[in-house]
Order: structure tokens, then C-alpha cells, then sequence
């Protein structure tokens, strides 16, 4: 069955642009004004007070892998994750490769001249029968393969749950070389959750254990960080992603907008895989 990954609405938005003029915190755009230098969102969805005053300085390197589809989208949550943790690298692209990132090649290449090398990288994913992944508890519990506050890199692939399968399936050739498949915790038996059931839902998600960019970040960062600030990490995304669900759950009752039920397809069992 292929999953509904669509969001089920979105604010008419319109996307800011960068201005010569960086002293002005608020430019209009027609009827709209656009907060700048802070969270770049429309001021009346503005986001800037809950963002922390100082990014978030952390061992982890954050590397995100950006659909170019999910650039301009309403309710992405990438680009407030580049203003809340310092270690954070967007890549805008379908797949990962050699020459996209210094630190992800340097690791590549290390790998290729001794694959005994224990994997100093992690890519965020769930697994399938033929690709399992670790329970990111037990690949840190067990070391991870580092020693000390040695910097670890977290790799995130964003996109819709069919792009991100792809993104990740066509990263494999250059990512299986020195990066181990992790997960949280997940239940492909179990539905999504939708924008109507929890504050932490902006779009429909296939089962149990999906979340958005930003939630998957924050709790692998409870977890990664551990010994540094990762509750305090994880307790700030979190609160911004509540106000940014908050803000369209307000404009879906505004719209009176209800649900939609989920459609089946006969004659077709569900797919063991997860992304």
C-alpha cells in the first residue's frame, strides 16, 4: 500500500526572499509581513520567540539531506533547525554522494582505505528485512563506535515518506561505506498519527513511530547528547514544533476542514518496508 504522506493543508504562504536591507525586522510582502533575521516565517505564525537565543552548540554534526521538492514547502521544518543548532548542514539534492559534503567524504575515504574502521556516522532511518537498522539506544549504549566526545554525525534524509525511501535507497552505494543505519523507535502494524490527533503531527504519517525533520532530530539528540544538554535540546525543538502545529490546527478549524479517511487498495497487501 503506498503511504499517504500529503499534508492535509497548508498556510498561502508566501516564501520570503533575501533583502539588501538586513536592518529591517519586518518587510511587506502585500498583505503579508515576513519576520527577518529571526525565523523568516510570516509574522502571524512569527516563531522567533520561541527560538533559543544562542544556538545549541553540540558534539553531534546534524547533516540533512533536503528534497528539493520540500524547499519551498509551507510546512517545512529544516530550515528552523538551521537556527536552533549550530552543527547543522542542509544538503539540497536527491541522493548523497562524493564532493556534496567536506566531513561526509573525509569519512568515506577513511572507510575505503580500511574498512575495519568503525563507522563514525549514523544515517536516521528504519530498516527493512534485507537493511536492518540498530535501535539508536543500543548503538550509542554499545559505543557507537567512538571514543570519548569524539563528534559524531547524524545523517536525516527530509522529504515525503516516497522520496525519502528514495533518497535513502539511492545514497546507499556511498553511505553503506561508512555510515550505520539507525532508528527510533517504530510500529509498521500501528497507523500515523495525522495533524488531528497529536500537537506534534503537521502531516499525515504512514504508521506508528513516524515523525517530522525536527522531531526525529530532537529525540536522536536526547539521546546522542545525553551528557551534554540533549533534554534541554530536545525540550526547545519540541516546544517550537507544538507552536508550529498549533498555528495550522488553528487554521484547519478555521477552514472547518475534517479529516480524510484512509483510503485502501484492494487486492494489495501492505509493504513490509519502513522508511
Amino acid at each position: 500500500m503506498e503511504e499517504e504522506t500529503e499534508l492535509l493543508t497548508s498556510f498561502e504562504f508566501e516564501e520570503p526572499k533575501s533583502g539588501d536591507d538586513g536592518e529591517e525586522k519586518i518587510e511587506e510582502k502585500g498583505k503579508r509581513e515576513i519576520c527577518k533575521n529571526g525565523c523568516d516565517r510570516p509574522a502571524n505564525v512569527c516563531l522567533c520567540k520561541e527560538l533559543p537565543a544562542k544556538p545549541f552548540l553540540t558534539y553531534t554534526k546534524i547533516i540533512i539531506l533536503h528534497h528539493p521538492h520540500e524547499v519551498h514547502h509551507k510546512l517545512a521544518t529544516v530550515p528552523i533547525l538551521t537556527k536552533c543548532l549550530q552543527n547543522c548542514e542542509i544538503l539540497i539534492g536527491r541522493r548523497l554522494r562524493s564532493g556534496r559534503s567536506p566531513i561526509l567524504d573525509s569519512l568515506y575515504e577513511a572507510s575505503v582505505r580500511d574498512p575495519a574502521l568503525p563507522h563514525k556516522a549514523m544515517y536516521l532511518f528504519p530498516g527493512t528485512d534485507s537493511s536492518p537498522a540498530i535501535d539508536l539506544n543500543d548503538w550509542v549504549g554499545g559505543g557507537g563506535g567512538l571514543d570519548g566526545e569524539e563528534i559524531r554525525v547524524l545523517i536525516v534524509f527530509d522529504g515525503t515518506w516516497k522520496h525519502a525511501k528514495e533518497m535513502v535507497k539511492s545514497s546507499l552505494p556511498y553511505l553503506s561505506k561508512f555510515a550505520t543505519r539507525v532508528c527510533l523507535k517504530y510500529d509498521v502494524e500501528v497507523g500515523g498519527e495525522t495533524i488531528f490527533d497529536s500537537k506534534l503531527v503537521l502531516r499525515k504519517e504512514p504508521f506508528s513511530g513516524c515523525m517530522s525533520t525536527i522531531e526525529a532530530v530532537a529525540r536522536s539528540l536526547r539521546v546522542l547528547e545525553e551528557n551534554i544538554n540533549g533534554i534541554e535540546i530536545e525540550g526547545k525543538l519540541i516546544s517550537i514544533l507544538k507552536s508550529m502545529v498549533k498555528f495550522q490546527s488553528s487554521h484547519v478549524m478555521k477552514k472547518n476542514i475534517k479529516p480524510r479517511p484512509m483510503l485502501k487498495k484492494q487486492n494489495k497487501k501492505p509493504q513490509n518496508i519502513v522508511s
